[in-house]
This record gives structure tokens, C-alpha cells and sequence, in this order.
């Protein structure tokens, strides 16, 4: 087995030294330097290996196969993850300090200790505070295995000898490899002990779970390259002060991305929440302004969402827009397509939006939800009760058609919404029972269909 020594390559333009220099004498770039593992002979392999030629296969002669599921007995993790955990996956999961991410994954482990051999690898921790967090839930560790651990080499000696069907590692900022010189955490330190823990991980069809750091901007902390190397990058959203957790696939290769988990966080840990819509939607005792029911759709699961706006008098001479929750940058957009194609004028307001509950709405289809809301606080008309809606809103005032329509209308009508503005093209072509669609093509029918409602419900 050939020695491995380290070495600094520039991340700009690859020059490699021996020494790290706060300036790469190649590109003239400051601190691009980063320790990597370079090991003795490779130059000599590749040179070895570059006259042979590799194998080639027809794509159509290879057979396609579902990978098989390894159920972690809580269910919005597995809808997160696609079905359950994958033999020889590699799964990163990043959140803010004490959001509940070691607590969620102490918990699965605990479910499948019964079933499969698993090993919980403690870098932050020690073991006598892993068994009072779990003491603390309630938990039946049963056979759960429990390493705490942060050299790289003997984890994944100790992972081969003990061959365990899933493996957490909490966390791969804390594993530190003995071949280079650099701090744990640093960005040579994670890049090397993620690559040697995926190939460990494929060679020996172990699952592993990564706890990652998130830095102040809520990316994940270390080499962009760490989100690569994985199979799942999944995100812990929330607020510490809420008792509701959120989780969100942003890559899987085993399944849909931007898929959504809801989580209560309670005195025995996360429990999954069956029915999400209730968080997001706030019971008001009477009609207020301001307030209208958007249905979105987060991955394969459609949602319904409050969306709130508040308009008022702008104090100043550059009124304000602020959005939480929603695409800060569509909102003044959207305001200049509600005063040029439905004459409603708000530059002279002040005008905030919120997304109820804490969730993250990322796709257009929130537009027209947004536009009715500011148009009812402006007017202090409150719009229709049990109404709902969905729709991408054009530059030139058109309602554009959202995916899955037929989807959101049917969850609607299971929560009991009696009526709802959508797309004209998402129409659907048989009734559904108990809610009444209005189609529309532009804003402005848009908002005369909302106001006739809201007179025939009186």
C-alpha cells in the first residue's frame, strides 16, 4: 500500500506546492491554496493505465432496476428521501445548531436497530450523553452501536470489521485523516474524509448518513464539491423557537427532489405530522383582510398556505417590500403588473407579505394568491371564505397554468374549500365533488371573479 503524502493545489487553476502560500504564484489568486491527498505512484499508474482502453456496454443491453428500500420507521423521512434509505447511499443532512438533526437520526436508528445491524458514529458527543439524549426519548436503543470516534482511518476500519447496514456520522466537520496536516473542518479535512467515507460506502454497501454544519447564510459549511460527492442532500429548516420542523430534498439521485417532511418537534422527540396544511393555514374567528389560501405544491405532496399581506401608507419617500417566506424579488414585479393591467396603484404603500407557519415557497405558481391578498388589504375587502387558488402570473397580466392542478384542486376539496380561482388551463375536465373552479385568463377577471364570489356567498 503506497504512503499518501499531501500536497496544496490551487482551486483556480490546479497548480500544486509543497508548501501553502497565502498567494498561488500560478494565477495570482489569494487564499485558493487547499491541503489534498496525493498519493506515491500515481503519476506512474495513470501513465501505465493511459494506452489501455475501458470497456464499453449498450445503454439498451443493461437492465434496469429499482433499487431496494430500507424503511427507517418514520415515514415523513422516508417521503423525504424517496421511499427509505438505499444500500451503499450516501446521505448529507445539514441544519442549524439544535434544530434536531441528530435527534431525528437517533431516532431512526433506534427503529432499525431490531431489524439491521447499525452503528451511530459520535464525533461532537459522548457516549454518555448519546444515551441521556436517548433516555431523555424513551428510546429502545436495543442493538444499536455506538463509536465515538474522530480519526478517519480507524471509523472506517471499525465500519469494515463491524459491517453494519447503516451508519450515522455526526459530525463531517468534527473527522480529521491522518494524512494531512490541516484542522478538522478544514476544507482539505472534509473533502477527503467525505470522498473516503462514499467509497467505503459503495464498496461495502453500507448506508451512511453525514451530519453537516451550515454556515451563517444556511449553506452547508466546507467544499461545494462535499454536496457532489453524495448521493441526498437534504436540509433542516424551522425556527429553534417554533415547535415545527421542516425537511427538504434539494438532490437525490434516488428519488424526487424538493420534497417536503413536516415534523412536530415534542418531549419524545420528532413526530411526523400527517395532515401539514393545518400548520400553515391560521383558523380566524371572522373574515380579515389581507388573507388568501394558496395551494402549492411541494415535491409529490400538494400544500395549502396562508399567504398574508399587509398594505399601508408608506411613511417615507421609498415605500417598503418586504417578503417572508416567498421570492422577495417577484413581489415588485407583481405590483407593477397589478397597477399596469388592473389599475390598482400601490407606489405610495408600504407592502408585506408572509407565508403562514414558517414554510419556504419558492415556485410562481404563488403569484396570483399574492396579488389577491394585497389587492383585499388595500381595499380592506375580505376575500370569499373557503376560497382557494393557484397561478403563475405573466408580465403582460396572463394567468399561466401550474403542474398538478388537478392535484391541488382534489386536496382542497378534502380540507373544505367550497370554491377556487385557477388557470382557465387547469380546468379539469370532470367536476370534483364539493368544490365549485373558476377558470381565468388574465389578473383582472381574476380579481372580478373573486369579488362576484365573494357577493353570491352573501
Amino acid at each position: 500500500m503506497t504512503k499518501a503524502r499531501s500536497a496544496y493545489v490551487c482551486a483556480g487553476c490546479g497548480a500544486q506546492l509543497l508548501r501553502w502560500q497565502g498567494q498561488c504564484p500560478q494565477c495570482r489568486e489569494w487564499n485558493t491554496l487547499v491541503e489534498t491527498v496525493i498519493e506515491r505512484g500515481a503519476q506512474s499508474r495513470r501513465a501505465g493505465l493511459a494506452g489501455s482502453a475501458a470497456r464499453m456496454q449498450k445503454l439498451a443491453a443493461l437492465e434496469a432496476r429499482e433499487e431496494p428500500r430500507i424503511p427507517s420507521s418514520i415515514d415523513e423521512f422516508d417521503r423525504v428521501l424517496g421511499g427509505g434509505l438505499v444500500s451503499g447511499g450516501v446521505v448529507l443532512i445539514g441544519g442549524d445548531p439544535g434544530i434536531g438533526k441528530s435527534t431525528l437520526l437517533l431516532q431512526a436508528l433506534c427503529g432499525l436497530a431490531g431489524e439491521y445491524p447499525v452503528v451511530y458514529v459520535s464525533g461532537e458527543e459522548s457516549g454518555e450523553q448519546v444515551a441521556l439524549r436517548a433516555q431523555r426519548l424513551q428510546l429502545s436503543p436495543g442493538g444499536l452501536q455506538l463509536l465515538t470516534e474522530i480519526n478517519l482511518e480507524r471509523i472506517i476500519n471499525t465500519l469494515s470489521e463491524a459491517a453494519p447496514r447503516v451508519a450515522v456520522i455526526d459530525s463531517i466537520q468534527t473527522l480529521y485523516s491522518e494524512n494531512l496536516q490541516s484542522a478538522p473542518g478544514s476544507v482539505g479535512q472534509v473533502r477527503e474524509c467525505a470522498a473516503q467515507l462514499t467509497r467505503h460506502a459503495k464498496q461495502s454497501g453500507t448506508t451512511l448518513i453525514l451530519v453537516g454544519h451550515v454556515t451563517k447564510d444556511g449553506a452547508l459549511a466546507g467544499p461545494r464539491v462535499l454536496e457532489h460527492i453524495v448521493d441526498t442532500v437534504l436540509y433542516f429548516e424551522g425556527d429553534t423557537q417554533s415547535s415545527f420542523r421542516l425537511i427538504r430534498a434539494f438532490k437525490n439521485r434516488f428519488g424526487a427532489v424538493n420534497e417536503l417532511g413536516v415534523f412536530a418537534m415534542t418531549e419524545r422527540g420528532l413526530k411526523g405530522v400527517s395532515n401539514p396544511s393545518a400548520l400553515f393555514l391560521s383558523r380566524h374567528d371572522s373574515e380579515v383582510s389581507g388573507s388568501c389560501v394558496l395551494v402549492t405544491q411541494e415535491g409529490t405532496r400538494p400544500l395549502l398556505v396562508e399567504i398574508q399581506a399587509l398594505v399601508d401608507s408608506a411613511q417615507n419617500p421609498n415605500p417598503r417590500r418586504l417578503s417572508v417566506g416567498l421570492e422577495p424579488t417577484r413581489l415588485a414585479m407583481l405590483l407593477a403588473v397589478m397597477h399596469r393591467h388592473a389599475g390598482i396603484v400601490c407606489y405610495d404603500q408600504d407592502v408585506f407579505i408572509n407565508a403562514v407557519g414558517g414554510v419556504k415557497i419558492v415556485e410562481p405558481a404563488a403569484d396570483l394568491a399574492i396579488l389577491l391578498a394585497v389587492a383585499s388589504s388595500l381595499r380592506n375587502r375580505p376575500l370569499p371564505k373557503g376560497l382557494a387558488v393557484f397561478g403563475e402570473v405573466g408580465l403582460a397580466g396572463e394567468i399561466r397554468p401550474a403542474p398538478r392542478g388537478q392535484e391541488r384542486l382534489r386536496e382542497a376539496a378534502k380540507l373544505g374549500f367550497k370554491t377556487a380561482i385557477v388557470p382557465r388551463a387547469n380546468l379539469p375536465r370532470q367536476s370534483i365533488a364539493g368544490i365549485d373552479v373558476h377558470g381565468v385568463d388574465r389578473i383582472e377577471q381574476a380579481l372580478e371573479a373573486a369579488r362576484e364570489i365573494g357577493q353570491g356567498s352573501k
